[in-house]
C-alpha cells in the first residue's frame, strides 16, 4: 500500500543549523509554518525532547505526508492545513519557536502535474494549494502586458520582463509548462541564453511567487511569528529568493528596534521597545558539502532572531 510520504520525500535544507538554533529555546511548541514533508520537524523532535511541533502547510499533499511522518511522535506533533499567514489563528498562546522554510519543496518541483517546473511537462498550475486561487495559466492568459511584466520584475526577471510579457501575450493561449518555457527561451536574445542556466528559470519563479502571493503575505506572517514568541523563543527563516530575504531582514530589523523612529546614532526618545535581538548578524549560507549533495540548497539564506526576555 502506497503511503503519503512515498510521494513527498524532501531533503531539508541546513537541517543541522536549524536544529542547533532551537536547542536553547524554552520548553514548549515550535511552529513549523511550512512543514512540507516534516524533515525539519522530525529532526527538531528527535534532537530536543523538550519541544513539540505544530506543523502548518497549504499543500494538501504535504499535510498528508507530514501527518503520516509525525504520527509516531503522538501528542508531541500536530499538523494543520493552513497558510503560514494563518499562524495567529492556529496557535493559542506563546510558542518556543517558529520556523519558516520558504520556497518550493522537491516533490512540488519534480511532479509534472503540479506545474511548478519546466523539466517535467504538465499543466501550467503552480498553486501550492491546488484547491484554491488563480493558477499560473490564468495569470499568463488573462493579465495585460504591463501586469505580466510587473509580475516578472517583482519575481526577479528584471532585464527581459517586458520582452517576455509581450511574447507571452502574443502566443496565447498558453497551457503547459513546456510551452511556456519554450516561449520564454525564444523571447530572450540568443546571446543571453548561453549563460546563467535555463532562461525560463526566473519567469517560472516569478509566476510561482505571484500565484501564491508569497511576497505579499510574508511580512505580516513574520510579524505574527515574532509576536507569538515566548521570552527567549526564536524565529528562524530560510529564504531562497532575494525578495524574500529582503523582507525577512526588514521585519527582523524593525523588531530589533521596536519600530524606533529616532535619528540613527542618537539615543531613543520615542519610547520604542525592542522585541527581539538577532541571534547572529547577516545571513548564513549552506556549506559547500551540502550544496554539492543537494544543489537546491545553494540559494538558501538563514536568519534568526530571539525574543527579548
Amino acid at each position: 500500500m502506497r503511503r503519503a510520504t512515498d510521494d513527498f520525500a524532501h531533503e531539508p535544507v541546513m537541517v543541522n543549523e536549524v536544529v542547533e538554533l532551537f536547542a536553547p529555546v524554552p520548553a514548549g511548541a515550535v511552529v513549523d509554518a511550512t512543514v512540507g514533508g516534516a524533515g525539519h520537524a522530525t529532526a527538531i523532535l528527535d534532537a530536543h525532547p523538550h519541544l513539540s511541533v505544530i506543523g502548518l502547510d497549504r499543500d494538501p499533499d504535504a499535510v498528508a505526508a507530514a501527518t503520516e511522518r509525525l504520527a509516531p511522535y503522538g501528542a508531541r506533533a500536530e499538523v494543520h492545513h493552513a497558510r503560514f499567514d494563518a499562524l495567529a489563528d492556529v496557535v493559542d498562546g506563546p510558542v518556543s519557536g517558529v520556523l519558516f522554510d520558504l520556497g518550493v519543496s522537491s516533490p512540488q518541483l519534480d511532479r509534472g502535474e503540479r506545474g511548478f517546473a519546466f523539466r517535467n511537462e504538465g499543466p501550467l498550475d503552480m498553486r501550492m494549494d491546488p484547491t484554491t486561487g488563480r493558477s499560473a495559466a490564468t495569470i499568463v492568459n488573462e493579465s495585460s502586458v504591463e501586469e505580466l511584466a510587473q509580475i516578472l520584475r517583482d519575481g526577479g526577471e528584471t532585464r527581459w520582463a517586458m520582452r517576455i510579457a509581450r511574447a507571452l501575450v502574443a502566443a496565447r493561449p498558453i497551457e503547459t509548462t513546456a510551452q511556456l518555457a519554450e516561449l520564454v527561451r525564444s523571447a530572450i536574445p540568443a546571446a543571453a541564453r548561453r549563460t546563467g542556466g535555463h532562461p525560463a528559470t526566473r519567469t517560472f519563479q516569478a509566476l510561482r511567487i505571484a500565484v501564491n502571493d508569497e511576497l505579499a503575505i510574508l511580512p505580516g506572517a513574520i510579524d505574527d511569528a515574532i509576536a507569538a514568541l515566548a521570552p527567549e523563543g526564536r524565529c528562524v527563516v530560510l529564504a531562497y529568493h532575494s525578495g524574500e530575504d529582503r523582507i525577512v531582514k526588514q521585519r527582523f530589523n524593525e523588531a530589533v528596534t521596536g519600530g524606533c523612529t529616532c535619528p540613527p546614532g542618537l539615543p531613543c526618545v520615542c519610547g520604542a521597545q525592542p522585541k527581539v535581538t538577532l541571534v547572529f548578524r547577516g545571513a548564513r549560507k549552506p556549506s559547500a558539502e551540502e550544496v554539492a549533495r543537494n544543489h537546491r540548497a545553494e540559494s538558501a539564506r538563514l536568519r534568526a532572531c530571539q525574543a527579548v526576555a
